[in-house]
């Protein structure tokens, strides 16, 4: 036996397919904003992470030498130091040899 949908149950279907759509809009939105949150927060500490790994290197240099090194330079030769150049821009200013440096470390 066929039966023909009544207008009715036609409006409730649609409704039901476009709150639906609506749910997976937002779904999808919802996700995108939680995926560039941490991608925000994984940066800010990636940056951090190499901050403080200069900072410790300096450190260690004025402990063993008696001062703060000049350059990132005379840390990577002789402290060990490696820094993805591609990835970080790094600025370091250096004022005097008892006076440890600036270091801000940016993601590029």
């Amino acid at each position: 036996m066929y039966h023909e949908r009544t207008f009715t149950e036609i409006a409730r279907r649609r409704r039901k397919q476009a709150l639906a759509a609506v749910i997976v809009v937002v779904l999808v939105i919802v996700i995108l904003l939680v995926v560039n949150a941490a991608q925000a927060s994984m940066r800010e500490q990636s940056e951090l992470s190499v901050r403080n790994a200069i900072v410790d290197a300096a450190k260690q240099c004025c402990a063993v030498e008696g001062s703060y090194p000049s350059s990132i330079e005379h840390l990577e030769e002789h402290y060990g130091l490696t820094i993805n150049r591609n990835d970080y821009v790094i600025s370091y200013e250096w004022l005097a040899d008892n006076i440890p440096p600036s270091v801000v470390v940016t993601a590029r």
